[in-house]
């Protein structure tokens, strides 16, 4: 997308909803059905699960147009990036939790339609819900039987038209001259967000990842995109050119909004409310400021702290060096395995500001991650 014209057809993103969503979300409000549709959902979380009889025919339609990655999606490839997720799956949950939630609060226009909408604009659900995305992108086979990815997507997908649909329609919103709200634009900065950008974050922070571990972590990414609506076409093929894509025009849409400030305060205090005590305070702010870029972290006005910014900034680079003596210390890895624990598990009350609904972690990737003694979430017990 280096011509004028991938330009231009970037630009034109701005304008697309999700026609197959969208048409649902229309007809669920015209026929005042959506709180007994959001019941049944809410029951439907496996991948080879019968879709429910009790829905009406334009959800039902909508969840068979849906159930299948492309056609052009080598799963072989997908499964290869399990292997990466069961070394670093937790340093990516840390670094899209640090830097790529706050990466996005610097577009302007994606912050304002968050900042409309009251049920996006609590950090504690979306960070959990983000989590959960994440994590059931993580199984073994995430669009195969027995994991729950392909539901937690359409219904990602309804949240999104959903949005769209009240955002519209709210008198404070100018499509003409801003695009439509959560468009198929802002869906692909997304997209590069937590695929590229976690790459490049966990990387700033002095975690190793290889070229093929980020090429297959981009490819589940892509495949994703397809499944959530984004053209296939819009997406670039290689990671490369996605990084291209990325500083080409996703960084460039970055810039200061007090929209972007007060969503990234609110993120930050949730952060710091997870870690008891006030010995810590600053480390979270510290935290951020060493995954996103120092001119990020000026305009969304994250706090610096001098002494807890010297003290990440030494352990990334004892953690650089140990990399490369290829000695995985664990003393030099705590950090991000704890920040991992709070942010996926150990306080999942807290995510999710007192209401009962918890985290799942793959099984098999619980499994592993038990075994190696960094997951975030204990064993569950049986009664």
């Amino acid at each position: 997308m280096g011509s004028q014209s991938g330009l231009s057809a970037f630009e034109s993103l701005k304008y697309q909803g999700d026609r197959l969503a969208d048409a649902v979300i229309a007809d669920l409000v015209a026929g005042g059905r959506t709180g007994a549709v959001n019941e049944v959902l809410a029951q439907f979380r496996e991948n080879d699960q019968p879709i429910p009889q009790d829905l009406p025919e334009s959800v039902r339609q909508y969840l068979v147009d849906t159930d299948a990655p492309p056609w052009w999606a080598d799963l072989d490839r997908v499964a290869s990036a399990y292997e990466f997720f069961v070394d670093d799956g937790v340093h990516v949950a840390s670094v899209l939790s640090f830097g790529a939630m706050v990466n996005c609060y610097a577009q302007p226009r994606p912050s304002r339609v968050l900042s409309l909408t009251h049920r996006l604009n609590q950090p504690h659900r979306r960070l959990s819900e983000t989590s959960q995305f994440v994590l059931n992108m993580m199984g073994p086979e995430p669009f195969g039987s027995g994991g729950g990815f392909v539901p937690t997507i359409q219904k990602t997908r309804l949240i999104h038209a959903a949005v769209r649909y009240f955002v519209t329609r709210s008198g404070e919103w100018d499509v003409e001259a801003d695009g439509v709200p959560l468009c198929q634009q802002d869906m692909l900065g997304a997209l590069l967000i937590f695929s590229v950008q976690v790459i490049d974050g966990m990387r700033r922070m002095g975690i190793a990842v290889t070229e093929r571990e980020a090429e297959d972590y981009y490819y589940v990414w892509r495949v994703t995109g397809a499944m959530l609506g984004i053209p296939p076409e819009a997406m670039p093929e290689t990671l490369a050119a996605a990084q291209d894509l990325n500083a080409e025009v996703v960084e460039a849409t970055y810039g200061p909004s007090a929209e972007g400030v007060e969503l990234t305060r609110n993120l930050l205090r949730l952060y710091e409310d997870m870690v008891p005590g006030t010995a810590f305070d600053g480390v979270v702010s510290a935290m951020v400021r060493q995954v996103v870029t120092e001119e990020v972290a000026d305009w969304l006005e994250v706090p610096r702290s001098r002494g807890w910014g010297r003290v990440v900034g030494a352990g990334v680079r004892v953690m650089r060096l140990l990399e490369r003596s290829e000695d995985r210390s664990r003393t030099a890895t705590a950090v991000l395995d704890k920040a991992g624990s709070l942010l996926l598990g150990g306080s999942v009350r807290t995510l999710t500001n007192g209401q009962s609904t918890a985290l799942s972690i793959p099984a098999d990737l619980r499994e592993k991650w038990l075994a190696a003694g960094v997951c975030p979430v204990a064993p569950q017990r049986t009664p």
